[in-house]
This record gives C-alpha cells, sequence and structure tokens, in this order.
C-alpha cells in the first residue's frame, strides 16, 4: 500500500480528519459498486476505512424483503411497525458508524439511499458536531442500460428475490425505483461538501471539496466506472538467465512455449466466460499490459501472431480472389522485425531500443495500404512496440463465405513501472548465501518482508508506491484485461483488487503455470485459479530432483521460497451481497497438481 510507513498518534493520515461520506441516490445508480471500489482504494492508501451499507444491515437484522412488511419500500405514509423498523435500521447503522470513529477508523461510507433533503441535513449536522467532516457522494444516471445492468447483476440476486423468476423480480425492483422517484430530492444545497457523479463516471461536479484526503478521493473517482470485464493474471514465461536482475534474457525454448499455451488457454477461457453471458468474445478487446523485460512482452508474442493470422483470415475471408501474400499490413518502418523462429519456441536474444520512456501501444489503424487499397481491420493489434509479428506463411486463397470471419481484437501495452522487484544487494544470491553475507540485513528482512528495503533494493513498500498510477490505469481500462508479469508486481495489483493488508502481499505465490481470473463486481471480486502448465520452468531452474524453485532468485520468488501455500477465499457474501465484503479469508494448505483444471482461489 502506498500509505507512510510511520504512524501517528491519533492513527489519522494526510492531517484530513476523520470523514463521513455519505451516498445520494436513487437504487440501482451504482452507489454500492462506487462504495465498495472507494473503500478499496483508501485501504490501500492506508487509510482506516469501512463501509457501512443500510441494505446489508437491514438483511442481517430483519432478514429477507419477504419478512417485511409491505410498505416498507414505500415513501410516504407507513404503518407504525414500518416505521419502527425503519428507526431501527438507521439508528443501527449510525450506531456501527460510531463504533467505527471511536475505535480509531478515519473514514466511513454511508452506503444508503439518503434520497431527502431533510434527512441529509438531520445526518449531517449530527455527525458535524462531532467534528466529523460529512462529504455527500450523489450518483445519478439517465442510462437505461446502465440502471438495468445495475439490477440484473447485483439486486435481483440478492437475498430479496431468492427464489423469484428473474423478470418478476426485475418488474418488483422497478416499482420500488418509481416509488422512490416520486419522493426523491437530488442535492442542490451548497452547504456540505458534495461531488456528483452522472452516469458511474461520465461526468463529475463539486462543491467545497477541502484538503488532500478529499481530493485523492475526488481524483479516484474521476477513474472508475462499472462495465464488465474480466482481468487475468500470468507470470511471464522462463527466461535464458532467470537468477539475474540486471541480465535482461530472452525467453529460453520453454518459455516460448508457456507463451504460446498461455495464448490458447486465456483465449479459450476467455471465450467460454464471455458466451456464457451472452457476448461476442470478438466484439470485445482483449488488452495486455506487459513490463517492458524481453521475457514479458516477448511472452505476449503468440497473442500478437494469432491476430495477425486472424486478420489476414479476415482479409481473405471477405476478398477471396486475393492472396494472403498480397494483403499488406502496415509495419511501423523504424521496429526491427524478428526472426520468423523466435515464436517456433527457439530463444533470440534482439536489441530492442525504446526511443521513448512511456507506455507503448500497437494496435492496426484503421486505414487502406496505399498501394493495394485493401481495409485493414479497426482496432486489431499488429505488433509490439519494440517488434513486429514474425510472418506466417501464405496460405492458398479461402473459399468465399457467407460471414467473414472477424479478426480477433488484442492490444498489447508495455508499461516501464511494471518492472520486478529490485533486490539490490542480492541479486544472484541463494537464501542462504544472503543470510551468510548480510546476517543483519537478513534477519531484519525477515522480521518485515514488506516493509525493510535492502541496500540498493526496493521494499515491497517501494514497489506498491510505484506500481499506484498502473493501479489508477487498472481502475480506467474497460476492456477484458490480460497482465503478463513477474511475481513481485502481480502479488501487489492482485493484494490492491482483493483488498489483503500490507503485510500479506510477500507471502501470496504466484505460481508460473496458473492462471488467475479477477472479474471486478459490487461487493468485491470473483476470484479463481486456473491451472494449465507444468512444463519446464513452472517451478524455476533445476526442477528435477531438486527443490523445485530458482533458489538464486529468492527475492523476487519470496513467497514460492516458503513451505506450503496461501489459498485465496475471497469473501462476497452469500448471492452477491449479503456477507461482510471486507477482505478475504486465508488458509495454509500444499499445492496439489490437477491434470487440467485447479482453483487456487476460490471465487
Amino acid at each position: 500500500m502506498v500509505a507512510p510507513l510511520y504512524t501517528t498518534a491519533s492513527g489519522l493520515l494526510f492531517h484530513a480528519g476523520k470523514i463521513l461520506v455519505v451516498t445520494v441516490g436513487l437504487p440501482a445508480r451504482g452507489k454500492t459498486h462506487i462504495s465498495r471500489a472507494l473503500e478499496r482504494y483508501l485501504r490501500w492508501m492506508g487509510v482506516k476505512t469501512r463501509v457501512v451499507s443500510l441494505g446489508d444491515y437491514r438483511r442481517k437484522t430483519l432478514g429477507g424483503a419477504q419478512k417485511l412488511p409491505p410498505d416498507y419500500f414505500t415513501l410516504g405514509q407507513k404503518s407504525a411497525e414500518t416505521l419502527a423498523l425503519r428507526k431501527e435500521v438507521q439508528e443501527g447503522c449510525e450506531q456501527l458508524i460510531w463504533d467505527f470513529f471511536e475505535g480509531g477508523g478515519q473514514v466511513v461510507i454511508y452506503d444508503a439511499n439518503n434520497g431527502t433533503r431533510a434527512a441529509r441535513q438531520a445526518l449531517a449536522e449530527k455527525f458535524d458536531k462531532n467534528d466529523i467532516h460529512v462529504v455527500f457522494l450523489e450518483s445519478l444516471c439517465d442510462k437505461k442500460e446502465i440502471i438495468e445492468s445495475n439490477i440484473r447483476s447485483v439486486k435481483i440476486s440478492s437475498p430479496d428475490y431468492r427464489g423469484w423468476d428473474p423478470e418478476k423480480a426485475m418488474e418488483d425492483y422497478y416499482l420500488r425505483i418509481r416509488d422512490h422517484e416520486q419522493y426523491y430530492e437530488a442535492i442542490e444545497e451548497t452547504t456540505w461538501p458534495c461531488i456528483r457523479i452522472f452516469n458511474v463516471g461520465e461526468k463529475i461536479t463539486l462543491n467545497s471539496i477541502q484538503g488532500y484526503l478529499q481530493s485523492r478521493i475526488v481524483f479516484f473517482l474521476m477513474n472508475i466506472h462499472n462495465r464488465f470485464r474480466t482481468i487475468y493474471f500470468a507470470r511471464s514465461g522462463q527466461s535464458l538467465i532467470e537468477h539475474s536482475y540486471k541480465a535482461d534474457s530472452d525467453l529460453s525454448p520453454a518459455g516460448w512455449d508457456y507463451a504460446e499455451r498461455l495464448k490458447e488457454f486465456v483465449l479459450e477461457r476467455r471465450a467460454k466466460s464471455l458466451e456464457a453471458r451472452g457476448l461476442n468474445p470478438q466484439e470485445r478487446r482483449l488488452v495486455i499490459w506487459t513490463s517492458t523485460r524481453r521475457r514479458a512482452h516477448h511472452t505476449a508474442w503468440p497473442f500478437i501472431q494469432s491476430s495477425k493470422e486472424s486478420v489476414d483470415e479476415s482479409a481473405l475471408s471477405t476478398s477471396p480472389t486475393t492472396p494472403t501474400s498480397e494483403i499488406p499490413l502496415p509495419i511501423p518502418q523504424h521496429l526491427p522485425v524478428p526472426r520468423p523462429t523466435a515464436l517456433a519456441g527457439t530463444p533470440s536474444i534482439l536489441s530492442h531500443p525504446h526511443p521513448h520512456p512511456h507506455s507503448h501501444t500497437s494496435t492496426i489503424p484503421h486505414h487502406a495500404h496505399p498501394h493495394s487499397g485493401t481495409p485493414i481491420s479497426t482496432s486489431s493489434a499488429y505488433a509490439s512496440p519494440a517488434f513486429s509479428a514474425a510472418p506466417s506463411p501464405s496460405p492458398s486463397p479461402a473459399p468465399h463465405k457467407s460471414k467473414p470471419l472477424q479478426p480477433l481484437n488484442i492490444k498489447v501495452v508495455e508499461k516501464p513501472q511494471m518492472l520486478e522487484i529490485n533486490p539490490g544487494i542480492w541479486d544472484g544470491l541463494t537464501p542462504d548465501q544472503a543470510k551468510k553475507y548480510y546476517p543483519e540485513d537478513w534477519e531484519r528482512f525477515v522480521n518485515d518482508p514488506y516493509a525493510y528495503r535492502a541496500p540498493r533494493a526496493e521494499s515491497y513498500h517501494d514497489l506498491s508506491v510505484r506500481l499506484e498510477p498502473t493501479l489508477i490505469e487498472l481502475e480506467r481500462e474497460q476492456e477484458d484485461l490480460l497482465i503478463i508479469g513477474h511475481a513481485s508486481v502481480i502479488r501487489c495489483l492482485l493484494a490492491y483488487l482483493i483488498g489483503l493488508p500490507a503485510s500479506e502481499i510477500p507471502a501470496i505465490e504466484i505460481a508460473r503455470g496458473d492462471l488467475l481470473e479477477v472479474v471486478p463486481a459490487s461487493y468485491g471480486v470473483h476470484s479463481q485459479a486456473f491451472h494449465f502448465w507444468d512444463g519446464p520452468g513452472r517451478k524455476g531452474e533445476g526442477e528435477v530432483g531438486g527443490s523445485g524453485r530458482d533458489e538464486n532468485n529468492f527475492y523476487e520468488n519470496y513467497a514460492e521460497d516458503t513451505k506450503g501455500k496461501k489459498v485465496l477465499t475471497v469473501v462476497t457474501g452469500p448471492d452477491g451481497g449479503d456477507g461482510d465484503a471486507e477482505g478475504a479469508a486465508w488458509h495454509e494448505e500444499r499445492r496439489v497438481a490437477l491434470p487440467v483444471v485447479e482453483s487456487a482461489l476460490q471465487g
């Protein structure tokens, strides 16, 4: 996490005091999604944060909607029983807020409708008298598709509608929304600081936002969305020199085989996942992030090659008389073209100058080749910024098809911020050597593997700070995302998504050969791991008869050097959100390699 490593007497950071963020909005406007995402980010910053959800508290104390009086969700005149129940829930939530602040918490996000001006004013005055800064966070939405998506993905799967027909549940929830619309009062008052978000991030307006922490909250909210997407994590393939941070070596033959298998598995898994949701995989872009290390971005080469081949096939399906060899593809003139043998498993060590220090992307632009006039499909990735994909042999023309093939929509981005953790003086050492040559540093590292920085090295805290811009870009990314990276980087990114404490980050095992799948949801994330590779390089050098790990790279593979395995179970609550989505449960378990699919992360 990016918080300062020091602590203050009050436990509050950034001299910001205590803040109560009060959500305002009609049902199904994304308030819960925004609240949980903001909680995750503030916790990553080191700020003690909690979401208090009125809906969750009501279900825990009173049960589902079936157990409530019929006028509970209608506004206007109510029975005495309903008034008493609503008062009990409201006072219970407020007590949770007081308890968290008194226990040292700094930010509470009160997730409720708070749809009337009088109710908001009374709530704000109550907490303002106790020196708690109140900020209203209103979510407005006028797009029917966003509202319907929120209802289908979250609301009708809650315990309120357990056992209901989905369409009848939709009708009932729309009735609840229409009833609230009659009495809803949008924020127009300027008495209190407020943030108004339109369509979950399309536009934001502010009033009286002050201080560093409140400004960081606004900055984060400007970068989020609630579009469905899947985030995949996979380690890069085995390189020729695994144990050296300084050696930017190419993939080994086993590494090229691993890259090809990763491509096949990701495309197959993603296609099944999207088709199960009624989506066409070829109509959605897959974005791939890698570091600038050869072994990382070369692992993405098979995706680039498949994308190029799919462009060729698509062009053939629309122009049956044009041979593949005559279909032009724009090749940047300043980029070298690798040897065709590289993707076939032959290692190559090639120079790849980067004229610019920024992230590099590569897509096929939507224009015709100047000589042939053949159009190239829009947005399909063609080449890595450092290399162009090796040309494939030209097949014979394909027969005309009634429905043209769609090319794979892939974009590859290299990010220098995603380099692995710097081991400093421990580069290339085994644990025994590090303990022997640097006993004092070793002891301090073992006592605090997250915060301790060896000489000329990075700590995991340093790495987390370096990765913060990447986390914001991760929140902004609306397409499916595959991150091909180093174990230390994946640990930090994964810990952010699932909300793990800093002390757990160095202990997360990221095995080469496992594909981690993370689906952000309103009440947290759903996670799974799929085991797809058992070849050389899965456990490092010297697998046969050895310890099964690369001991000379212990700092990068710290978690893999420990006995046992930490297996993650994400707590999201039954049926999509009745539980307390405040983190994850962990238990010790040894890895059991299954022949096809292994669920190391239970979703």
